[in-house]
Parts: C-alpha cells; structure tokens; sequence
C-alpha cells in the first residue's frame, strides 16, 4: 500500500492549491481509529498528531501538506487541537 505523503509548505502556497474551497474540520485532543475510503489531502493550519498506520508513524503539524492514501487504516493520536482543510483524490507531486 502507498505510504502518507508529507510536504511542509506555506499557507501562501497552500492557498494556490486552492484550500480556500476545501471542506474544513477539527478535531480537539483524542484518539481513534480511521479508514480512509478515498485518497484524501489535507492542509494543516494548526495542531499537533501522530498518524500511525502499521509501521509507519507519521508526526503531522501546521503547515504541511499531507496525503493519505485510499484504503489505509490508521489511528490519530490528536495531542494538540488540529484544524484543517481537506480534499479527496488531489494529486501532490
């Protein structure tokens, strides 16, 4: 299966994506189970998480740019309130 794709980018740039018509969604500090049913990329405004899916474990923060791939199951570790815009099927290079 595809790994998470991170990119540490500026809200400027993240802005020429076109995050603006993104659906947006936050999350207070927990943990849980996901299954991503559709490739999705999201851009972090602010938070702190650790995505752990199999033996990959990935540290998520403001200001990056984040991929997941269709069917990857995971657990969020949400240790700092996370908000975020986010999409489905969007291609990071």
């Amino acid at each position: 299966m595809s790994k998470i794709i991170i990119k540490e980018m500026g809200l400027e740039e993240a802005k020429k994506l076109g995050i603006d018509s993104w659906d947006r969604w936050e999350c207070e500090p927990s943990r849980f189970d996901w299954e991503y049913m559709e490739k999705e990329t999201a851009y972090v405004f602010e938070g702190d998480v650790i995505v752990t899916a199999g033996d990959e474990k990935v540290h998520i923060k403001a200001n990056m740019l984040v991929s997941f791939p269709k069917g990857m199951q995971c657990t969020w570790d949400v240790r700092k309130t996370i908000k975020k815009a986010y999409t489905f099927n969007f291609p990071i290079n």
